[in-house]
């Protein structure tokens, strides 16, 4: 029973990645996961909670290598380069296409845009946890809020998956500018004491309002 079942999620993120959601059915999970197309629904509330299943398990796959490698992360520098290999990874494995056609089907499915939002969050709660740690003992950290870094990145870097289909160069250009931030951020992180208290004043006096 838990083989048919974990054959009906692969089927299903497979029929997605071949046929988009549109094309997703209980007959095209069925046929790609070589079982009976009844079995979807003895296992599942139909084909809406078999790709919000699917979804997730297949998320989860993802994120928990990723987030071994994470805690082995010491600058930011190194979280854009784990970032980068796994941008690659997730490209060459289509499994940007299957995150592209659940975001579009979520749109006016509500039940699915709660199962790609859980999705999404299983990748940036580690991505919170690693910025957390890499940037505690910045002279920056008390006006970064990570939880809202955390969303822009993992955000930043869905969004560069999609568009490097169309502009490969501006994603690539996209990565280098995060790169650079990086870079600066290092640099902030070494500076000496005075003028650390400086930057804190004039980051403070921008901070009030005008």
């Amino acid at each position: 029973m838990a083989d048919t079942r974990q054959r009906l999620i692969d089927g299903a993120i497979a029929t997605i990645r071949t046929h988009g959601y549109a094309g997703t059915s209980a007959r095209t999970i069925a046929a790609s996961a070589g079982v009976n197309q009844a079995l979807v629904f003895y296992h599942f509330d139909g084909v809406h909670d078999l790709i919000r299943a699917a979804c997730l398990a297949a998320t989860r796959a993802r994120v928990a290598p990723f987030a071994e490698r994470l805690d082995r992360i010491t600058d930011l520098r190194g979280l854009l380069a784990l970032g980068r290999t796994l941008h690659t990874a997730e490209r060459a494995e289509g499994n940007v296409t299957v995150l592209a056609q659940i975001l579009a089907g979520a749109q006016a499915d509500s039940d699915l845009a709660e199962a790609a939002a859980a999705a999404l969050n299983l990748w940036i709660t580690p991505i919170e946890q690693a910025l957390d740690r890499l940037l505690a003992d910045s002279p920056v950290a008390e006006w970064i809020d990570t939880a809202g870094l955390a969303r822009a990145v993992s955000a930043g870097f869905v969004g560069l998956e999609l568009y490097e289909g169309v502009d490969p160069a501006g994603a690539l250009a996209a990565l280098d500018a995060l790169d650079r931030l990086a870079v600066l951020v290092e640099v902030v992180d070494d500076l000496g004491p005075v003028a650390r208290r400086a930057l804190r004043a004039r980051l403070r006096k921008a901070e009030r309002p005008t």
